[in-house]
């Protein structure tokens, strides 16, 4: 597995070993041994979620205020723009972003720790983006900081609006978010 860093302190691009033939290919998209050793990473997953998304749909940026949840995230089918915002005060790289293709071609996965806001943007026509968490959703504990906040500058590339859910066009402005200490 080759291991990439981002702009964010822990957030880390993860590259699995392919092997492929004119059968196809096979790769492991979770090992826990390997993760660790190769990563770094020591998390316990607890929830493995899909979703389903079509062109122009932005989910995000997402995250819980108690049971923060770390995700590693990649997609299955389609390609994405994802997007992962440090909010953690103690951190050396709070307020920085970190942005990643992840795609059904480059079969990259992005680990997401907890205390980060994140969404995506699908890029293809359809996309199925697969994610396992550390915690368990707790939709009470769920906030969402505005995709298009002008102090984060996130550079997503989309012509126009996004699709977006009635909660990501309530989100709130990084300034006035429950942050982490």
């Amino acid at each position: 597995m080759q291991v990439t860093s981002t702009p964010i302190h822990d957030a880390l691009v993860l590259e699995p070993r392919v092997f492929g033939d004119s059968r196809g290919f096979f790769m492991e998209t979770y090992n826990r041994q390997l993760l660790r050793e190769a990563a770094g990473v020591h998390a316990e997953f607890l929830q493995d979620n899909h979703s389903r998304s079509g062109k122009g749909v932005l989910r995000g940026l997402h995250y819980q205020v108690c049971q923060p949840q770390g995700k590693l995230v990649r997609v299955a089918s389609g390609r994405v723009f994802d997007v992962a915002v440090d909010i953690r005060r103690s951190s050396p790289t709070f307020g920085k972003i970190a942005c990643v293709e992840l795609s059904e071609e480059n079969r990259k996965m992005f680990w997401v720790p907890p205390g980060l806001a994140h969404g995506f943007l699908v890029l293809s026509d359809m996309a199925d983006f697969l994610y396992k968490t550390t915690d368990y959703y707790a939709p009470s504990f769920e906030r969402t900081i505005l995709w298009n906040d002008p102090q984060l500058g996130i550079a997503w590339p989309c012509d126009g609006n996004p699709l977006l859910s009635a909660k990501d066009r309530a989100g709130v402005l990084f300034k006035d978010a429950e942050l982490f200490d």
